[in-house]
């Protein structure tokens, strides 16, 4: 196993470095042969990186103990589906599994491109391929997944009980399809950069692999998010850990650039800027990929120490001076063609908007990286906890949401005052109603701030819904549902990003509703009661389940609420069995929850003792906690519906998504 891999993973480097090099010799001679070599190379990567996988896969389901990687990673009582997951569970997998999409993405790029973008395409194989090629390096040299034990060993040391559930299959890979698939977009503007074409067509091209990427990016922080409610036991969904950050970072940026971007197309100005944030997208998923794997920092997710960090250092390093560089070299090719207006503008907005979402991205990266820095600098290392990100994170969190109503009721180029009266009259009014509503149960300036923000927006969004949909049942004499499911359908970019923008808002109201907490700790006896809110909660005393995998020991808590009796709660603890002979067994939290539309009873074992049949339980009430799922779930569909393809090609080019 470990000589088929390695030979796969070698091969692999040869002919990613060929098509570098191919690549860029047929660009500059213009030599079409040459680029199709290159072209037939990226597929053969593609091929030997999977085979390589696969061979990976195969020694998990075969329990092949004598890899390193899989006696780390998995044990002969690891259920079938997680040796599978196995293979991106640990750093060199993960790699391996970071490269293998990158070329799945870098063969559907050549698939797409085989009779176009003939100028672009020598450039964009070269961009993708030399990021292919480190990670290939990496894998060679550093971190190889198919490295040796210095003994044969018996049995595995199985995977993080952390991991051990369903978020592991579908959460990390959500996220690695959203940090590779910026890699596509970079590699048109680096393209465009050399080829010193710097009109809309770069960009018009790239549109839908931005938002896939931006779709999985969201996807990933909101299953992160999920995962931490669920696995952890803390009762929270975001604890500003920096791996979160580092997937949040690219999330913001590319959130910028998918805004921005209308502007360029429309009015052909922030040409520059919109180079620069594909660029710093691109370059921050590098830097997640840095955080997570070297070491540095100190997360949950993250993976052991590592010497592929001083490997990452150096590729960012060349990967900055490389597109500075580039950049300014074709600094008057990217002159915008035309000023701003009005600062009571679309455009004017929009930039805001963008400077805004960059400004928390540096924000969170400076937070992030603060300790690190310090310990170089000082020799100590200063903890930077969630009190600093929310401290910051908060204030512009509500102005981006104000922000996300205001775009839509401005015109390009300028606003007159009596469109401003027109469009704002009705968003005020229920804002200053809703402000008022909210002091009768809470003073608190963002929680007044925040819900009234809300219904600003929900407010703009039905208005431009109203509108649309009122001017087709009119002109067109259509029936409401038909009228709506036809705007959707000519512009899906405009109002599928109004979809988007109501799924935000109901998040918003979700993360709200973590000013209502409430949180309390109890010890019970069998039969003993206590109180949390309107809940009462009564220890019926404490069941074991066994396995050859686990052991789990459950508490049994019977749920009354104003006095009506509810289905129990079971919060339990998880003991994972380990197969290396003196090895104690990984315990792990499995939460108990029960969910409505206005809050979550959470119900965490922290301690138990059987002889005595007694528990410590902390009980948590997570008001409107639903709310951040259900807006997840209409950002998804959002996504969906903006990347749908338009029937009218003009509408598609010049909507927009705010």
């Amino acid at each position: 196993m470990d000589l088929l891999g390695n030979i796969f993973l070698h091969v692999a480097l040869l002919t990613s470095t060929y098509a570098v090099i191919i690549s860029c010799v047929g660009g500059y001679r213009k030599n079409a042969s040459l680029v199709l070599s290159a072209r037939n190379a990226v597929w053969a990567t593609a091929l030997l990186t999977l085979a390589s996988a696969v061979v990976l896969v195969i020694a998990f389901l075969k329990d092949q103990y004598q890899l390193q990687y899989v006696y780390l990673y998995s044990n002969s009582t690891t259920p079938f589906f997680y040796k599978i997951a196995a293979l991106w569970g640990g750093q060199d997998g993960s790699l391996l599994f970071w490269v293998l999409i990158l070329l799945v993405f870098s063969s559907i790029v050549m698939f797409q491109n085989r009779r176009k973008n003939q100028e672009f395409l020598p450039y964009v194989i070269a961009t993708l391929m030399v990021i292919a090629s480190f990670f290939l390096i990496l894998l060679v040299f550093s971190a190889n997944p198919f490295k040796l034990m210095p003994y044969l060993p018996t049995d595995g040391r199985g995977l993080n009980p952390l991991l051990q559930n369903y978020y592991m299959v579908i959460h990390p890979p959500s996220l690695y399809l959203g940090y590779v698939g910026m890699s596509i977009p970079f590699s048109f503007g680096m393209a465009a950069l050399v080829t010193g074409r710097l009109d809309n067509h770069w960009i018009l091209q790239i549109r839908r692999w931005t938002l896939t990427a931006w779709f999985f990016l969201s996807l990933g922080n909101l299953l992160g998010a999920s995962w931490a409610y669920e696995v952890l036991g803390w009762g929270g969904y975001w604890g500003w850990d920096p791996v979160e950050n580092a997937a949040f970072i690219p999330w913001l940026t590319s959130t910028a650039f998918l805004h921005s971007v209308i502007i360029q197309e429309r009015r052909g100005i922030l040409k520059t800027w919109n180079m620069a944030l594909v660029i710093l997208s691109f370059l921050t998923t590098l830097i997640g990929t840095f955080l997570t794997r070297s070491g540095i920092i100190s997360s949950v997710h993250s993976f052991a120490q590592s010497d592929i960090g001083d490997y990452f250092v150096w590729f960012l390093v060349l990967t900055l001076i490389t597109t500075i560089g580039l950049t300014f070299y074709r600094r008057k090719e990217l002159k915008s063609q035309s000023a701003l207006d009005s600062l009571v503008s679309r455009e004017a907005a929009f930039l805001f908007n963008n400077l805004v979402l960059v400004g928390a991205a540096f924000a969170i990266l400076w937070g992030t990286l603060f300790p690190v820095l310090s310990e170089w600098v000082r020799g100590t290392k200063i903890t930077v906890g969630p009190p600093f990100f929310n401290s910051v994170m908060i204030p512009i969190g509500l102005l981006l949401l104000l922000l996300t109503g205001i775009g839509p009721m401005v015109a390009w180029r300028k606003t007159t005052p009596e469109q401003l009266k027109r469009n704002f009259l009705w968003p005020v009014l229920v804002t200053i109603l809703t402000s008022i509503a909210v002091l009768f149960v809470s003073h608190k300036p963002y929680v007044i701030a925040a819900f009234s923000f809300c219904a600003f927006v929900l407010m703009t969004i039905f208005l431009e819904y109203e509108r649309g949909i009122r001017v087709r049942m009119r002109n067109l004499k259509e029936g409401f549902l038909t009228a709506f499911l036809r705007l959707l359908v000519s512009n899906p970019r405009r109002y599928g990003g109004y979809i988007v923008h109501f799924g935000v808002v109901l998040m918003f109201i979700g993360f709200t509703g973590g000013a209502f907490n409430q949180e309390k700790e109890f010890q019970f006896n069998a039969g003993e009661t206590r109180n949390i809110g309107n809940y009462t909660l009564t220890f019926n005393g404490l069941q074991g389940v066994e396995t050859p995998h686990k052991q789990v020991v459950r508490a049994e808590i019977l749920v009354k609420k104003n006095g009506k009796s509810l289905p129990p709660l079971h919060p339990a603890r998880v003991f994972y069995v380990s197969q290396i002979q003196g090895e104690e067994a990984q315990a792990d939290t499995q939460v108990s929850i029960r969910r409505t539309l206005g809050e979550d009873l959470y119900l965490v074992l922290l301690e138990f003792d059987p002889q005595n049949n007694s528990a410590f339980i902390n009980a948590i009430i997570n008001p409107l906690i639903q709310f951040i799922w259900i807006g997840g779930l209409f950002l998804v569909l959002g996504t969906v519906v903006v990347m749908w393809p338009n029937s009218n090609s003009r509408t598609s080019s010049k909507g927009d998504i705010s």
